[in-house]
């Protein structure tokens, strides 16, 4: 393997970069998520994908990362169930976000909602994604595979998992977990957010009104 570098990446240069991470991940064209999030046109980012290549962090196919281009980002790793959105969950995937560059979250599925939860989740796991993918905090949500979190893990090779401070998850396991797929990763205990604040604590609040919505 060669030596790679890594360069200090302008505020585009890392969207360029994110964009093309997070499109590998999904069927969406980079140009439109970067066009998402900054107003720039056609020709700066044609250009500034062409600096890119030049710099060896694209490339030459203008849609995925060289190993130097994707080194350079730091991808954190977040999972729960976010069947009710609220302030807790908007504070965790902030501080969540801080820790990096690209945000994934893991949405699990319904199956693994229902073991969590004692219940049936309120909303889908396709429902539950749409609602997470559209937090501004959020690069990109994915639904988790049934039982095993390691391939969901596996597909998105993260520098930094990190969980919420109520989460099962011990650290020890998910740093043995991702050795076994030769994963070396940070794992980052989140802190609490407004204590009398979680899913838990509204449904029990409302649960007559919310399960007969």
């Amino acid at each position: 393997m060669g030596q790679f570098y890594k360069i200090k990446l302008k505020p585009l240069e890392k969207l360029i970069l994110s964009s093309m991470y997070v499109s590998s991940l999904s069927d969406r064209d980079p140009t439109d998520i970067i066009k998402e999030k900054v107003g720039v046109t056609d020709e700066i980012i044609d250009s500034k994908i062409q600096e890119c290549i030049s710099n060896h962090l694209i490339n030459e196919d203008k849609k995925t990362l060289t190993e130097n281009g994707r080194s350079s980002l730091k991808v954190v790793l977040a999972g729960g169930v976010f069947d009710i959105i609220h302030p807790g969950h908007i504070h965790t995937l902030n501080a969540a976000k801080s820790l990096g560059d690209i945000l994934i979250v893991v949405i699990a599925t319904d199956k693994t909602a229902e073991k969590m939860k004692k219940r049936l989740p309120l909303h889908n796991q396709n429902q539950r994604k749409l609602l997470v993918d559209s937090l501004s905090m959020v690069n990109l949500s994915v639904v988790g595979h049934e039982g095993d979190i390691f391939k969901t893990v596996d597909l998105i090779r993260p520098e930094i998992i990190a969980l919420g401070y109520d989460q099962i998850h011990q650290e020890k396991f998910i740093t043995e977990g991702c050795k076994k797929i030769n994963l070396d990763v940070t794992v980052a205990r989140l802190q609490s957010p407004i204590p009398e604040v979680s899913s838990s604590v509204i449904e029990k609040k409302y649960g007559e009104d919310i399960h007969g919505i």
